[in-house]
Parts: C-alpha cells; sequence; structure tokens
C-alpha cells in the first residue's frame, strides 16, 4: 500500500465532522498512551466547543477513505498543533509527513513559529516530529496525587 502526494485530498473540517473527529481523537488517545479518559461523545462535544472557538481541522482523504486528520489553533504570531493523527492501518506509508507538508505550504502561513507538544514516553511521535524539524523546547514534569514521594525517605 502506498500513497502518492497526488491523491491525498484535503479540506477545513466543519461541524459536520465533529463526530468522525472524536472518533480520531479517541483512537489518537488510546495509541499514543494518554491518560484522557474521555467518551467518544465527549471527545465530540469537546471537538465542537474548539471548533466553534479558536481551532481549526484539515481532514486528509486518499480515494476518498479518511487517512489522518490535523487539529489546530493559529495565534498572532504561532500555529500550535494540538493533534495530527494517522489512521492505524495508513502508517508508515508517508502520510504524516505529507499532511504536514501540506498544512506548511497550503493552510498555515509561513512566518509563525510552529510548536506541538509529544507525550515523552511516545518515542515514535518525538522521533517523528524531531524528523520533521521540530526541536526540543520544554518538558513539562509532574507529581501524580498517588505517586507522591515520602520526603522521609529522602532526608
Amino acid at each position: 500500500m502506498s500513497l502518492s502526494g497526488e491523491r491525498m485530498k484535503f479540506r477545513l473540517a466543519t461541524w459536520d465532522d465533529c463526530g468522525l473527529l472524536a472518533d480520531l481523537n479517541h483512537q489518537l488517545i488510546r495509541d499514543e498512551g494518554h491518560r484522557n479518559p474521555m467518551t467518544v461523545a465527549q471527545l465530540e462535544q469537546r471537538m465542537r466547543g474548539w471548533l466553534a472557538e479558536e481551532y481549526r481541522a484539515v481532514i486528509y482523504e486518499d480515494e476518498d477513505e479518511v487517512v489522518a486528520y490535523a487539529l489546530f489553533r493559529e495565534q498572532p504570531d504561532e500555529i500550535y498543533l494540538r493533534q495530527l493523527f494517522v489512521v492505524r492501518d495508513r502508517r508508515r506509508y508517508g502520510i504524516g509527513r505529507q499532511a504536514l507538508e501540506i498544512l506548511r505550504s497550503s493552510v498555515w502561513p509561513r512566518h509563525k513559529r510552529l510548536t506541538v507538544e509529544v507525550l515523552v514516553s511516545n518515542k515514535n511521535a518525538v522521533a517523528f516530529w524531531r524528523a520533521m524539524g521540530y526541536a526540543d523546547y520544554s518538558l513539562t514534569l509532574e507529581i501524580l496525587p498517588n505517586n507522591s514521594t515520602d520526603s522521609k525517605q529522602h532526608g
């Protein structure tokens, strides 16, 4: 299975796409190991809110089959890419790379800083973003409520 750049189409998502986007987002959450417990219905409501306000989504299709989507928001000096997802059976064929190239050449202005957040445990995603030219900028560290360290152990 391959994908030629000429066959992959893209379009801005509409309100009618929120169910599809929620289903794909649910797959993304599972695949990346995110702790988000939301159901598909809850994700659809969240997606509707995002698209109604500050986010836009792009849907990518190959021969009328949805193969990927991207969700982003544009700010005065930055494009924040919140989600980029390629469907499971179409990974490793260059779709993610083509999707990002389409965003950069046809959707996003060229003069803005581009940012994306990645779970550090998602090694494949970290490698992908670095290969696409993104560089490490920050790292968020956390202590979960049930995993706090007892201070007596270190004293």
